[in-house]
């Protein structure tokens, strides 16, 4: 039994515990309302924040072109696949019954896999409940588009687990044709090389940026269009090369440098006026692989003792100061000649022991040009070398591609590095270094009477189809030598092709002008036995020079003279640009000069004769009004264009034709083509006007005339 004051303590109790309930549950509701209407606003912005960022909108590198238009670098879509294999709405019936379907697909696209092999991985990611499981890294657009219609994949990205990543990666199209000049990104020290490094600053865009917010798991949406700055693409550049010079440069070095078991290699076609690097090709051994790669720039990056070819310099140099003539007499006897107890040798005894100074060039004596020399600077040396250092000579290039290498044309003035010696052994190209490319800039000043122009590799930067810079001409010297002194040596370079030591270069077609170089390797100052770069550098047609080139191969090991290893590789060379050029075959103020107009009588495609007949400055009238086949008529004066046609059912007359516009007529026929020689078509084998039948070939030869 409860007595009555202990029921009244309880319920005092009771009510006080109600009491303290109520309160704390007004407290509560008050701390809501705090929340809501005070710090609400606060912690909502905060929350927004943290589901709310910024993604980086990558912009489009932009491409670096050839001369022609081609593409050498450009940026391409890559994606990266991945699957969310534990998604939601991929069902265990749905998963095991295609599983095995999915696996086949996967395999038959990427066939570095098995389809066993993907199973398995796709049943493990299932059990572990991987939702970010990787199937490839680098996937073309291509493969993209086959991915989406495979089985669980084609219910698309929620439903089917598909996730795909964009990135971009640089490609170049003609592979590792001039791959070490056009560049690449170096990703272990985060800069580009080459010509992608030396323009990155034009070809690098501008990133946008996007505001996205969070909605699950690791997915953002964009917010609004109105957050979005769009990403501005990279500018592209246009280069000076040619690929299909490229191409020609490349396989005539690689194909002599296996013959002669070379380690290191390069050629490089310079345009004469302009200094336009037309190509160059930079071949090195690899050990490891067994093959020639372009993994290093020698033409701008390796300097070495020129040998020979430096006797161009120590003539002028002799010439301007009227040291001595051409016709003046020199003693060769021995074969070499003593210095301050060093000897200097020949290849071979030259003559009969008294020659020319000309002939001690053509026939490249060392003996003979280091006599003249040290008798005319013996005693002021000095002058000697401020001969080449007003040459340029000791200058370096200044190229915007990074990696060129200083020369080293030493002075009297430091007697450090000075001996009685250095004379002598300068004026052969010995104790001194320079790069190929510093080297055959000297001889295109040469080729173009004197004036030094400095190598070009990029004339324009175009943004959207559109020219917004150019890069002229620059000339680094108007003269590098009186023009008197330059035409004397000009006939001393075409001698050594005539009657010197380049004699295998003569061809009826067109005069080559240069010089051999032979020269020993050192390292440490020590001369390697039998180690030689062999060289060839020089310029062609003689009488109107319009290309220089040079050849340099490091260590051959079949035969090292720089006649019978460098000098083949620019023959093919200047073949080929030769027989390709029409400009190399007839002149502009030829025609002007003719009073009769030039007629194309072989048929022609139309856009390549209006141009040709352009650039000639030919009056022209009428034409096809689309590309056809053209040939031409006078009129008045006036060259006529009128359509040719083909019949569809006889073998055309190609005779006439260049080989790329009888090879594309051919084959639209429906003929197999077998193109024998170069230039132009000469002869066929299939006669004109004979019934076309199906599975028929056709030899055509062609001629350089």
């Amino acid at each position: 039994m409860v007595l009555p004051n202990s029921k009244k303590v309880i319920l005092s109790r009771v009510y006080l515990v109600y009491f303290g309930m109520l309160v704390f549950a007004l407290m509560i509701i008050g701390k809501m309302f705090y929340i809501r209407y005070k710090e609400g606003p606060a912690l909502l912005a905060k929350a927004q924040k943290q589901e709310i960022k910024v993604f980086s909108l990558k912009a489009d590198r932009g491409n670096i072109l050839s001369a022609r238009d081609n593409l050498l670098a450009t940026s391409v879509p890559e994606f990266e696949i991945r699957m969310d294999v534990a998604n939601n709405h991929i069902s265990n019936e749905l998963f095991n019954s295609k599983v095995d379907s999915l696996s086949l697909q996967l395999a038959s696209i990427f066939p570095e896999r098995s389809a066993a092999y993907y199973e398995r991985i796709l049943k493990h990611a299932r059990a572990k409940k991987n939702r970010y499981l990787l199937i490839h890294r680098r996937v073309s657009y291509v493969q993209l588009k086959q991915l989406r219609t495979f089985p669980i994949f084609r219910r698309g990205k929620n439903r089917g687990g598909l996730i795909v990543i964009q990135k971009t990666t640089r490609r170049l199209p003609f592979g590792q044709l001039a791959a070490r000049t056009i560049g690449y990104e170096n990703k272990k020290e985060h800069l580009y090389v080459g010509l992608e490094g030396a323009y990155s600053h034009v070809l690098t865009g501008i990133d946008g940026k996007q505001i996205r917010r969070k909605i699950n798991g690791n997915q953002w949406i964009p917010i609004h269009d109105d957050n979005e700055i769009m990403p501005q693409n990279g500018k592209d550049i246009v280069t000076t090369l040619d690929m299909n010079l490229q191409d020609v440069a490349e396989n005539a070095l690689l194909k002599q440098m296996i013959n002669h078991e070379a380690e290191m290699g390069c050629a490089v076609l310079m345009q004469v006026k302009t200094g336009d690097i037309k190509a160059i090709a930079n071949l090195r051994y690899d050990k490891k692989s067994g093959f020639y790669s372009e993994s290093y720039n020698m033409a701008i990056g390796e300097k070495y003792e020129p040998g020979s070819t430096f006797k161009l310099a120590s003539v002028i140099s002799g010439l301007e100061d009227h040291k001595f003539k051409l016709s003046d007499t020199v003693s060769v006897k021995k074969g070499y000649v003593v210095y301050y107890g060093r000897t200097l040798h020949d290849a071979h005894v030259i003559g009969n022991g008294m020659i020319t100074i000309r002939q001690a060039f053509e026939h490249s004596s060392n003996v003979g040009i280091s006599k003249v020399i040290q008798k005319a600077y013996k005693d002021n040396p000095l002058k000697f070398i401020a001969h080449l250092y007003a040459m340029d000579l000791n200058k370096p290039l200044g190229l915007k591609i990074a990696g060129e290498a200083a020369p080293n044309i030493k002075s009297p003035k430091n007697k450090k590095y000075w001996y009685r010696t250095s004379l002598p052994w300068m004026s052969v190209g010995y104790g001194l270094e320079i790069t190929p490319l510093q080297l055959l800039t000297f001889y295109n000043a040469v080729a173009n009477n004197g004036v030094e122009v400095k190598p070009r590799f990029v004339t324009a930067v175009v943004n959207g189809g559109q020219i917004v810079k150019k890069f002229g001409v620059q000339v680094r010297n108007p003269q590098i030598a009186p023009l008197s002194v330059i035409q004397k040596v000009q006939s001393l370079l075409v001698g050594v092709v005539l009657q010197g030591t380049a004699q295998n270069l003569k061809n009826k077609h067109f005069q080559i002008a240069g010089k051999t170089g032979t020269a020993k390797i050192s390292v440490g100052g020590k001369y390697i036995p039998g180690a030689y770069n062999a060289s060839f550098v020089g310029y062609f047609p003689a009488d109107d020079p319009q290309y220089s080139c040079i050849v340099v191969i490091n260590k051959p090991k079949q035969g090292y003279y720089g006649s019978g290893v460098a000098a083949p590789v620019f023959k093919e060379i200047a073949d080929k640009v030769y027989a390709t050029s029409l400009a190399l075959h007839v002149k502009p103020q030829q025609i002007a000069e003719n009073n009769t107009v030039p007629l194309a009588v072989n048929a022609t495609w139309y856009p390549d004769l209006k141009k040709i007949y352009k650039d000639f400055g030919v009056k022209t009238s009428g034409g096809p009004l689309a590309e056809t086949w053209t040939v031409t008529g006078d009129k008045k004066g006036k060259v006529v264009f009128y359509s040719k046609t083909f019949a569809k059912n006889l073998v055309p007359n190609v005779k006439g034709m260049t080989a790329k516009d009888a090879v594309y007529l051919l084959e639209n026929m429906g003929i197999a083509t077998d193109v024998q020689g170069r230039g132009v078509v000469y002869s066929q084998s299939l006669k004109p006007g004979m019934p076309l039948r199906k599975g028929q070939k056709i030899i055509i030869r062609l001629t350089n005339l």
